[in-house]
C-alpha cells in the first residue's frame, strides 16, 4: 500500500507485488519516479504522475505505430527544415540531418553511464543550457525524470527491430511536466554534429535532449543566449534565486562571505544546482581573461566543499579547512589558472588521501577548483536553484507550497484592471493581482518565487524578451479579507528588484501576521502570465483576493450592510504600570461591532510596540471602536486600560497619543500609560 499523488489529488493504492514488480509496472505505464515510502517504511521510488504531451504527441502510441509500419519516426512538428534550425542566422555550412547510425557505429544513449564530462558545446551560444545539462548529469533523481524510460529508450543491439528512431524527454513548464517527442535526425556538417554533443562520438543523450529543448523553444537558434537557472528550473521544477556577486562584494566581508558559503554548501548538499557567470559587454562575449576564466560564459558548479589541509594524522588533529568550489566549463576545456587550479602549488597543502577523495586530475577537461574568496571576486552572477522538499513522507525539512497561476490583464474599469505597473505608479499599483498569506509561527522563513512564461518561442517574431517584473510584500491588517485599495499604514516589508529575468525570488524571515504579495510588471498596461510560488514552514493559506468589499446578499436588508469602513493602526503603548505582577507581557485587542483583532503578546516590556492593524466594515458607524491593552498572565490576564474611538469620518487621520482609561462606568477615569494609534474612516467601502 503506497500513498500516491496525481496532480493535486492524493490517493492510496494497494498492490500485491514486490518493489521490483512495482517499478516494472511504473515503467510500463510511464508513471514517474519520486521519493515515496510504502506502509512498511521501505523506500519506493515511484509516483503516479502523468506528463502533458506536447503538441498532443504521445510517445508510446507513435512508437508502436512506427514499429507496426516498420518505419523510423519522422517528426512532423519539428521537421528537418531550416525553420527548425534558425530564424535569422543560418549555420556556417551545408547542414545535413543524420540519424545516429549514419554518424557512428554502435550508437548509444549513454556510454558508460551519464557524466558532467560528457558534454561539449557546439556552434550555438547556449553554454547556459550545456552548463545546466552538466549539473543535471550529477543528479540521478533529476535526469531520470528528464530522460524517462531511459533503459527502454536505449539502443538494443540484440533486437534492432525494436528501434523506431523516436525519443522523448520531459521538461517542467510553468508548473507542469511536459513530455516532448523528437525523432533522431540531428543537424550535422561534414558528418559532424554542429550543436551540443558528447565527447564520445557514439553517445547521443545530450544531442537528443538539446533537440527536444529546441523544439519546445521553437528552433535551435532560439537557444542562442539564455540563463542557466532557467534551464535548471525546466529540468527540475526548482526555485531559482539570482545572486549579484559583483554588487554584494562578498569577498570584501568575511562574515557575509562565510554565510554565503554555508548557504551554497547547504543548497548543494540538498541536491540543489548552482551555476555562475561573469558579466561581459557585447564585444567581450566569450573573451578569455588572463586568469583563464571566460567572460559572458556560463559555468556549472559541480562541488562545494570544505577541504581539509595538512597531511596524515596531523590534518585530523589540526582540523584546518579551506572553502573550495569546483566548476566546469561547458566547452570541456579552458580552465582557471590561479590558486587551487589543477597543477597549482596550493594542492601540496592537502594530503594524498584528501586529494584522491576530491578526484583531482591534471588535465584540460574544463573542470577546476577555486578558493571561495576568488570565486566571489571574479564571478559576477550566480544562479542558485533549490529543490524544495514538499513531501510529507520524508524525515527531512518539509515546506508547505502554494502555487498559483495568474495574469496581468487590462480593463478600462479600474476595479477590474490587473496591470497597474510597479509602485512608481501610485494611482494604479494596487490594481495588480493581490495574494494574501499568513505567518502563523512567531517567526517563519518565507520563500517567494515569481516566474513569467518562457518567451524564447517568440524570438522568431521578434518578441522573445522577458517582461520586467517584480513584487512587493506588505504587512496588512490581521483581519483583511478584501483587496487593498490604498496604502495607509500597511508596512512595505520588502520590494524586489524589477528585472527582465524569467524568475524573481525573495527569501525573508517574517514575524507572525498577515501579508499581501502584489506581483507586477514595471510599467502599467503590460500584459503577461505568471506563476507565483510561496513556501512556508506550515500552511500559509495563500490565496488571491478578488472581492473588493463585503458581498450584498439576500439577507443584507434584514441583517444590514456596511455603510462605512475604518482602518486602525496601533503602534504601541508607554508608561504601563502593573499591579501584583513581576513582569509585563502586554497585548492589544481592537474591537468593533462584535468583531475583534488581537495582537501577539510582547514579552517582558512596559513599552510594547504592537505594530497591529485592523480593518472593520461597519454597519452601525455610531457604535464606537475600542482598543484594550491587556497583560498576559498564566492565571488570569490583567486589564491595563482602553481607549474608545468614535471612528467618524470627521475625526483626525493623523497619529494620536491617547491616555488609557478604565472600562465600564468608570471609563472617564484615567489609568497609567498611553497608547499611540491612527484611525482612518470612509463611507466609500473601496477606499481602503
Amino acid at each position: 500500500k503506497c500513498v500516491m499523488f496525481l496532480g493535486k489529488v492524493s490517493f492510496s493504492l494497494e498492490l500485491d507485488c514486490s518493489p521490483v514488480e512495482f517499478n516494472y509496472l511504473c515503467l510500463c505505464y510511464s508513471w514517474q519516479t519520486a521519493n515515496v515510502r510504502n506502509c512498511t517504511g521501505s523506500s519506493v521510488r515511484t509516483m503516479f504522475s502523468t506528463a502533458t504531451s506536447y503538441k498532443n504527441q504521445h510517445y508510446s502510441e507513435l512508437k508502436r505505430k512506427c514499429l507496426e509500419d516498420k518505419k523510423l519516426f519522422e517528426d512532423p512538428e519539428f521537421p528537418v527544415t531550416n525553420a527548425s534550425l534558425f530564424y535569422r542566422k543560418p549555420p556556417p555550412g551545408m547542414v545535413e540531418w543524420k540519424r545516429p547510425r549514419e554518424i557512428s557505429d554502435g550508437p548509444h544513449l549513454f556510454v558508460e553511464g551519464i557524466s558532467s564530462h560528457d558534454l561539449n558545446q557546439g556552434l550555438l551560444g547556449n553554454c547556459w543550457f550545456v552548463a545546466a545539462c552538466s549539473c543535471l548529469a550529477l543528479k540521478p533523481d533529476l535526469w531520470q525524470k528528464v530522460i524517462p524510460d531511459w533503459k527502454e529508450q536505449e539502443w538494443d543491439s540484440k533486437h534492432p527491430e525494436n528501434y523506431a528512431g523516436i525519443f522523448h524527454f520531459q521538461f517542467w513548464v510553468f508548473g507542469e511536466w511536459v513530455d516532448v517527442v523528437v525523432d533522431d535526425r540531428l543537424p550535422s556538417i561534414n558528418g559532424e554534429l554542429i550543436y551540443c554533443h558528447s565527447k564520445v562520438k557514439n553517445e547521443f543523450w545530450s544531442a537528443l535532449l538539446e533537440k527536444a529543448y529546441a523544439k519546445l523553444s521553437g528552433c535551435y537558434e532560439s537557444l542562442d543566449g539564455g540563463n542557466t537557472g532557467d534551464a535548471v528550473v525546466d529540468f527540475s521544477g526548482a526555485v531559482a534565486e539570482a545572486i549579484n556577486l559583483e554588487a554584494e562584494a562578498f569577498h570584501k566581508d568575511q562574515g557575509r562571505m562565510d554565510k554565503l558559503f554555508e548557504d551554497l554548501f547547504k543548497v548543494y548538499d540538498r541536491d540543489g544546482i548552482i551555476s555562475c557567470s561573469i558579466k561581459a559587454s557585447p564585444s567581450e562575449i566569450e573573451a578569455r581573461m588572463a586568469c583563464g576564466l571566460v567572460k559572458g560564459h556560463a559555468y556549472s558548479v559541480t562541488s562545494v566543499k570544505k577541504v581539509r589541509l595538512g597531511h596524515g594524522l596531523i590534518a585530523y588533529f589540526q582540523n584546518e579547512t579551506i572553502p573550495l568550489i569546483r566548476m566546469r566549463n561547458p566547452w570541456g576545456k579552458i580552465e582557471w589558472n590561479g590558486a587551487w587550479s589543477d597543477s597549482s602549488a596550493e594542492w601540496k597543502k592537502v594530503g594524498s588521501m584528501e586529494r584522491n577523495k576530491l578526484g583531482i586530475t591534471v588535465e584540460d577537461d574544463g573542470e577546476f577548483w577555486m578558493e571561495f574568496r576568488d570565486w566571489c571576486k571574479y564571478f559576477t552572477d550566480a544562479d542558485v536553484c533549490r529543490l524544495i522538499n514538499t513531501s510529507l513522507l520524508t524525515i527531512d525539512k518539509t515546506w508547505n507550497e502554494v502555487m498559483i497561476l495568474g495574469s496581468w490583464t487590462k480593463n478600462a474599469e479600474p476595479l477590474r484592471n490587473r496591470c497597474g505597473g510597479c509602485m512608481n505608479h501610485k494611482q494604479t499599483f494596487l490594481q495588480n493581482p493581490q495574494y494574501l498569506f499568513e505567518v502563523t509561527e512567531e517567526v517563519d522563513e518565507v520563500l517567494i518565487s515569481l516566474q513569467q512564461r518562457d518567451m524564447k518561442i517568440h524570438r522568431r517574431i521578434g518578441q522573445g524578451e522577458n517582461l520586467t517584473i517584480g513584487f512587493a510584500v506588505f504587512k496588512v491588517e490581521l483581519n483583511r479579507k478584501y483587496r487593498m485599495h490604498d496604502i495607509i499604514t500597511q508596512l512595505n516589508v520588502q520590494t524586489t528588484t524589477y528585472i527582465n529575468a524569467r524568475t524573481v525570488f525573495m527569501r525573508a524571515m517574517l514575524p507572525k501576521g498577515r501579508y499581501m504579495i502584489i506581483p507586477s510588471t514595471f510599467k502599467p498596461e503590460t500584459l503577461g502570465e505568471f506563476m507565483l510560488r510561496v513556501y512556508t514552514n506550515v500552511d500559509s493559506g495563500c490565496r488571491e483576493l478578488t472581492e473588493h468589499q463585503p458581498r450584498m446578499t439576500c439577507w443584507s436588508k434584514l441583517t444590514g450592510y456596511p455603510v462605512a469602513v475604518s482602518q486602525i493602526y496601533v503602534h504601541g503603548a508607554e508608561g504601563l504600570i502593573l499591579r501584583h505582577c513581576t513582569g509585563a507581557d502586554p497585548y492589544v485587542i481592537v474591537s468593533c461591532e462584535g468583531s475583534s483583532v488581537r495582537s501577539t503578546v510582547k514579552a517582558d516590556t512596559v513599552k510594547p510596540v504592537f505594530d497591529t492593524r485592523a480593518i472593520f466594515y461597519r454597519k452601525k458607524p455610531t457604535k464606537p471602536i475600542t482598543v484594550e491593552v491587556w497583560n498576559s498572565n498564566a492565571v488570569k490576564d490583567q486589564f491595563l486600560g482602553q481607549v474608545v474611538l468614535t471612528g467618524s469620518v470627521k475625526d483626525s487621520t493623523n497619529p494620536q497619543r491617547l491616555q488609557l482609561r478604565k472600562s465600564g462606568r468608570a471609563m472617564a477615569d484615567e489609568m497609567p500609560g498611553s497608547i499611540t494609534l491612527r484611525i482612518v474612516t470612509s463611507t466609500e467601502l473601496t477606499d481602503m
